[in-house]
């Protein structure tokens, strides 16, 4: 049988660009050499190569976060060249990433989100309007981004415009969302027209970190993880199918992971990854290793779904 040659995306440009690398040289070591011939390619210098070997890649795996290369600008392009690649389309990538819309089309379909307001550069700073409209403590990102950078707890007045000063470094528009204290979850769900949702993962920072931040993210023993979650068979069920329904409310397509905050019976959504970690020991491979899916095997069933959403 002949081996598929997929191009493994990994690097880029954005501040995640570490994140990046360290994830395709994990999907690299683990991807099965029998199956696949694989060519690495980095967005940062090696778009004309990619552009170059297009017509003997038969699929691609997008290991990038943030932009551009969770955005829908690496997928529009890859359109171009009509090679298949895992997850989701132009579309529901530059959906996903955008926070604020994220927000609007998970209020639509009738899932649950946090009190939030917008701010745009330029804009006035006011913080006893923002604190007396959703209360404190504060939650303060910049609208585009991942990985938590840019992001800052606001307990106090004080302490406002230095947080928002820090999300404007990272975009244009900082979202303001009400800080809700519960339990961290997350939820990968896998699949085209038929959607699976994998074990749920109960996420614990260590006490010194005010939330799941990027050092919590990426810092060895810095977070523990269970998966399955301690949580009962009747609120599991609801976060599996809230995780389906942010998904489809998304225009995701492949996979996708949603964060989520129980607090008692409540359930806030957060946001929705279209390009999860992919690094051995990040989230969707914990959730896919609860399920039976071996990290090899993971990276397996992204690669069929790619070809078969393209074939369609």
């Amino acid at each position: 049988m002949r081996r598929l040659t997929v191009a493994l995306l990994s690097g880029g440009t954005s501040s995640e660009r570490k994140v990046s690398l360290k994830g395709g040289d994990q999907v690299y070591a683990a991807i099965d050499k029998k199956k696949y011939k694989i060519i690495r390619y980095d967005p940062k210098t090696d778009l004309a190569r990619l552009v170059n070997d297009a017509p003997q890649i038969d699929t691609a795996l997008i290991i990038l976060h943030g932009s551009p290369g969770e955005d829908g600008t690496i997928q529009g392009l890859l359109d171009l060249l009509n090679i298949p690649y895992q997850g989701s389309g132009v579309i529901g990538s530059a959906i996903a990433i955008n926070k604020l819309v994220s927000k609007q089309l998970y209020e639509k379909n009738g899932l649950p989100v946090p009190p939030y307001i917008v701010i745009k550069d330029g804009d006035p700073i006011n913080p006893d309007a923002c604190i007396n409209r959703i209360g404190v403590p504060l939650v303060v990102k910049p609208v585009m981004g991942g990985s938590s950078i840019g992001t800052s707890i606001v307990t106090s007045k004080d302490s406002f415009k230095n947080a928002v000063n820090s999300a404007f470094g990272h975009d244009d528009s900082v979202l303001i969302e009400t800080y809700i204290k519960g339990i961290e979850l997350t939820v990968s769900v896998l699949g085209n027209n038929k959607l699976e949702a994998l074990p749920i993962v109960e996420i614990y920072p260590d006490k010194k970190y005010d939330f799941f931040d990027f050092d919590a993210k990426y810092t060895a023993g810095a977070t523990k993880e269970v998966c399955p979650a301690r949580i009962d068979n009747a609120t599991t069920d609801k976060v599996k199918t809230y995780a389906k329904m942010a998904h489809c409310a998304l225009a995701c397509k492949g996979y996708s992971r949603t964060d989520m905050i129980l607090r008692n019976k409540e359930i806030f959504i957060l946001e929705t990854n279209t390009i999860p970690g992919m690094a051995t020991t990040s989230l969707l491979p914990l959730a896919a290793k609860a399920a039976g899916i071996s990290f090899s095997r993971l990276i397996d069933m992204l690669i069929d779904l790619s070809i078969e959403e393209h074939r369609k």
